[in-house]
């Protein structure tokens, strides 16, 4: 694969300022591999201000992008790429931050917030921030691992249930599974919660205090739109911030896959770092991580790549036109 040279993300970094962020979604934006892309699959590089140019993208990449279709990423199909586009789509996808892990860069954090997703996903990003705690960096705060009451689908089920984790349908029951196996606990010291009789208007969270460890805490986010889509990422992370008290320059490390490190950092900077003025950080796990060996992930496609790259372009233009309205 054609190795490019990386392609930084908007900076998360303590007291960044709009006009910062602006110009770090501007530099991912223009980037040449981002148009060596748009360029090979038959798009004309937009004309106009970064609205306009982030409009045009999002609009591209709907068209040639986007194979989920309004359904979750497991249902995406998978699109026919000859040869050479897949390792153009590769090696892109790298130079923008989509493939290859990075290590916290501090020695010290106020929090560390673990993003949900499917049940392997929940098992492994759970694993890689207890080894984090374990390794390092020191966490001053809490862990906060974020989901939602989204039903999980037969073979998740069967990839918690070979893992150990008993009990529960839901991603928040493989969060607080992936906890319980990962830092040792059996039963949470307090917990909270409502149920509203409809998986997007409920919410719940569960704290757990593992010995020598920094308190960890499960939390199931209701949906912003109820009506019309279960939660996702800003919600969980805009319900977190509601439950624990974030300060100006708090340093914040996200863990997440790789493959969604762009995407979910741009939503990080929205929800907390823009009205909170913490710091973010995120980083993707490191398959490399010993612990995390009998935990394996599906192979990423090339139209998964692309279809995540869609997703860092609509992550960008949302904390564009927040940073824009002032």
């Amino acid at each position: 694969m054609r190795i490019l040279p990386d392609v930084p993300l908007p900076s998360g970094e303590p007291g960044v300022t709009p006009a910062q962020l602006v110009d770090g979604i501007r530099s991912w934006v223009t980037s040449a591999p981002l148009r060596e892309l748009v360029g090979h699959f038959g798009g004309e590089w937009p004309a106009g201000d970064l609205a306009a140019m982030l409009a045009a993208l999002d609009d591209f990449s709907a068209r040639h992008w986007d194979f989920r279709g309004g359904r979750e990423r497991p249902e995406a199909r998978e699109p026919a790429l000859d040869a050479a586009t897949a390792r153009l789509v590769l090696a892109g996808s790298a130079a923008l931050g989509l493939v290859r892990p990075v290590a916290p860069a501090r020695p010290a954090y106020a929090h560390l917030v673990v993003l949900g997703g499917l049940a392997h996903a929940c098992l492994r990003r759970v694993a890689y921030a207890a080894h984090l705690l374990r390794a390092g960096p020191a966490v001053t705060g809490e862990v906060a691992v974020l989901g939602s009451f989204r039903p999980l689908s037969p073979a998740e089920l069967r990839t918690l249930a070979a893992a150990g984790g008993a009990g529960g349908d839901t991603e928040v029951d493989a969060l607080d599974a992936a906890v319980r196996l990962a830092f040792g606990v059996a039963e949470p010291v307090d917990s909270d919660g409502a149920d509203a009789g409809h998986p997007h208007h409920c919410w719940s969270w569960r704290t757990y205090r593992p010995a020598g460890l920094p308190p960890v805490r499960v939390l199931a986010a209701p949906s912003s739109e109820p009506d019309r889509r279960r939660a996702h990422t800003a919600d969980t992370q805009r319900f977190w911030a509601e439950h624990v008290r974030l300060s100006p320059g708090d340093a914040v490390l996200t863990v997440t896959a790789p493959l969604y490190v762009p995407f979910q950092h741009c939503d990080a900077l929205r929800t907390l770092a823009v009205p909170y003025r913490c710091g973010i950080e995120t980083v993707g796990v490191d398959p490399a991580v010993a612990d995390l060996a009998r935990l394996p992930e599906p192979t990423l496609t090339p139209g998964r790549h692309l279809q995540e790259i869609r997703s860092a372009l609509r992550s960008m233009r949302a904390l564009h036109a927040v940073l824009d309205a002032g």
